[in-house]
C-alpha cells in the first residue's frame, strides 16, 4: 500500500483531531434532552440510557445530560456509576445548585454501602457537596431538605449535628414549611421525643399543598413505633388524598412501601402500586420498574404467579441493568 507523505499524514491526523474535538463540542439538542428526563420520569431507564449514552460530553448541553445520566444510574441504584456522571456534572457546571446536590446523593450512597475508612471520607464528601449547592441558592429546598438531612445523622467527625440541622429547619420555615417541620420531627424522634416528632409530622400534613406524600411520612413514624392501627389509617389517608390529586403519584408507591416493611394489608398494598403504574404522575423519586418488582412480589404472597411473572417481566423490560436484589422492600 502507498503510504501517504508524512505532511499528508501531519495534515490528516489534524484535521481528524479537528473533527472529533468538533463532534464532541457538537450541541445536544433540547429535545434528546427532553426525551431522556421523561424517559427517566417514567422508569424507562434503558431507554434513558440509549437516548444519554451517546451524547457528547463537552460543549452546551454536556452538563445537564450528564446529570441525567447520574440520575438513571441513581434509580438502578448503581452508586458507582452516578457518582462519577454528577461529578463530571459538576465539573462541566460548577455553578449549578442541583449538579452539586445529586453528586451529594450518590456520594451518600455510596458511604451507606463502604467500609468504615471510605465511609468517612465519602461522607465528609458528601457533606461538602451538600453544603455548597445550599450556597449556590439559598432557596434550593430540596438541597436545603438533603443538607439537613445529612447534618442531623452524620455523626459530629465528619460534620454531622443537630444543632447544625435545626439552623437548617429554620431556614426552611421561609422557604418550605412541609420540610421544616419534617426534618423537626426526625430530629426529635431520633432524641426519642416522641410525642413532638408526632406533632411535627402531623403539622407536616397541615401545611403541605401536596398531603398525599406527606400522609406518608406519619404512616412511617408509625411503622416504626408498631403503631399499626394508626399506621395503616394514615396509609389509607394518603391514598385518598392521591386519588384527588394528579401530583400525587408517589404517595401510593411509599405508601405500599411503608406496607410491605410492616408485612400488612399486602392487597391494599398492591392495588396502591397499580394506581401508581396505570396513573400519570410517575416520578423518578419512586422508579416504575421497582415498583414492578414489589407488586410482582406481592402477587405472589396473593397466590396469583401468572401476575407476578408479567410484573418481573414488565420490570425488566424498562431496566434491564437493574438488580432486584439491591431493593431491599422488593
Amino acid at each position: 500500500m502507498r503510504r501517504l507523505p508524512l505532511t499528508a499524514r501531519a495534515l490528516l491526523a489534524a484535521w481528524l483531531a479537528i473533527a472529533v474535538a468538533s463532534l464532541a463540542c457538537a450541541q445536544i439538542p433540547a429535545a434528546t434532552l427532553t426525551q431522556a428526563n421523561a424517559a427517566l420520569q417514567a422508569g424507562e431507564a434503558d431507554k434513558a440510557l440509549a437516548l444519554l449514552t451517546p451524547l457528547p460530553t463537552l460543549g452546551p448541553g454536556a452538563a445537564e445530560a450528564q446529570n441525567l445520566l447520574c440520575r438513571v444510574r441513581y434509580t438502578l441504584r448503581q452508586w458507582d456509576a452516578a457518582a462519577k456522571e454528577c461529578e463530571l456534572a459538576v465539573r462541566l457546571d460548577p455553578e449549578s445548585s442541583n449538579y452539586h446536590m445529586w453528586l451529594g446523593r450518590a456520594l451518600g450512597e455510596k458511604a451507606d454501602s463502604a467500609t468504615f475508612v471510605t465511609a468517612f471520607s465519602l461522607g465528609k464528601r458528601a457533606r461538602t457537596e451538600f453544603e455548597e449547592a445550599a450556597r449556590l441558592d439559598p432557596r434550593n429546598a430540596e438541597a436545603l431538605s438533603d443538607l439537613g438531612d445529612f447534618y442531623k445523622a452524620a455523626p459530629g467527625i465528619v460534620g454531622g449535628g443537630t444543632d447544625k440541622a435545626e439552623t437548617i429547619a429554620a431556614q426552611l420555615d421561609r422557604i418550605d414549611p412541609a420540610r421544616a417541620h419534617q426534618l423537626r420531627g426526625e430530629i426529635a424522634e431520633a432524641y426519642k421525643d416522641y410525642g413532638t416528632a408526632e406533632r411535627e409530622f402531623k403539622q407536616v400534613i397541615a401545611v403541605s399543598p401536596h398531603p398525599a406524600g406527606q400522609w406518608t411520612v406519619l404512616a412511617s413514624f408509625y411503622r416504626r413505633r408498631q403503631r399499626w392501627p394508626e399506621m395503616e389509617t394514615a396509609v389509607q389517608n394518603a391514598a385518598n388524598a392521591a386519588a384527588r390529586d394528579k401530583h400525587a403519584g408517589v404517595a401510593l408507591y411509599d405508601g405500599a412501601g411503608v406496607l410491605i416493611k410492616a408485612g400488612r394489608d399486602p392487597a391494599l398494598a398492591a392495588k396502591m402500586l397499580e394506581d401508581y403504574l396505570a396513573g400519570s404522575s410517575k416520578t423518578e423519586e419512586a422508579p416504575a420498574f421497582i415498583a414492578h418488582i414489589r407488586l410482582g412480589h406481592l402477587e405472589q404472597q396473593l397466590g396469583d404467579d401468572a401476575s407476578a411473572q408479567r410484573e418481573f417481566a414488565a420490570a425488566s423490560a424498562l431496566a434491564r441493568e437493574y438488580n432486584p436484589a439491591q431493593d431491599s422492600k422488593a
